[in-house]
């Protein structure tokens, strides 16, 4: 059977002109977790990225670490969605970014705040009642990344081993499409993936199996500042 590991990015840069960038922490997890391949004998056969700056990213220090000069191949299909419009959608007050700012440090606890209010940003767009409003809307999304899925598994060596650098959007729609989760319950998977965590499928003659979630074991302990989840 094949292995197909999904990678969440490493933590990328909120509050900066960049969310897209890593942060020093998610080019260090990243870093962490090709060590961590590494030490389990993971050797890469392919190796696909999206193609948003964090991923990239994240891809490059995790294989530098890893020792693999493997090309990377980007695929849109697993970019993660639009946060920006979906926030914009659910408060045009927010196009401009440093209006949101300042509603989220006046709450005394900025990152909090932003939680709350993005989780009910997400939840109107899964939802779908709103679906014309939005540049990709929830549905065309979860079937852009199972699509993805498909392709992806179409590309794999039958034996050998796929890294896929992407989002927890994406990997939260293959977990839920895998297990038959309802849309809602989706999204429960991705308020609580870490960065530079892995998910495992398994590809054989009789389909796909999800063999792990969200492993993180590699960003405990040393440097607690490793885990995080946004």
């Amino acid at each position: 059977m094949g292995a197909i590991y999904f990678i969440r990015h490493g933590q990328a840069s909120f509050g900066s002109n960049d969310y897209d960038q890593l942060s020093p922490v998610g080019h260090e997890q990243g870093r962490v977790l090709g060590a961590s391949l590494k030490a389990r004998g993971v050797v890469p056969d392919l190796v696909i990225s999206g193609s948003m700056k964090r991923h990239q990213e994240t891809a490059i220090n995790c294989l530098e670490a890893l020792g693999c000069q493997l090309p990377r191949e980007l695929h849109q299909g697993v970019n993660e969605f639009n946060h920006e419009n979906v926030i914009e959608v659910a408060e045009p007050r927010y196009v401009d970014k440093l209006v949101m700012m300042g509603d989220m440090a006046a709450s005394g606890d900025p990152r909090r705040a932003f939680q709350s209010f993005f989780k009910g940003a997400v939840t109107r767009w899964v939802e779908g009642e709103h679906a014309h409003e939005y540049a990709e809307s929830w549905a065309d999304f979860r079937a852009r990344c199972v699509a993805a899925l498909d392709d992806i598994v179409r590309q794999s060596p039958p034996k050998g081993t796929t890294l896929v650098f992407t989002s927890g959007g994406t990997i939260s729609v293959i977990c839920a499409h895998l297990l038959g989760l309802s849309d809602a319950q989706a999204f429960t998977i991705n308020w609580t993936l870490a960065n530079a965590g892995v998910t495992k499928l398994l590809a054989g003659r009789d389909g796909l199996h999800l063999i792990s979630v969200n492993e993180h074991a590699h960003l405990e302990g040393g440097d607690k500042g490793l885990l995080t989840y946004r």
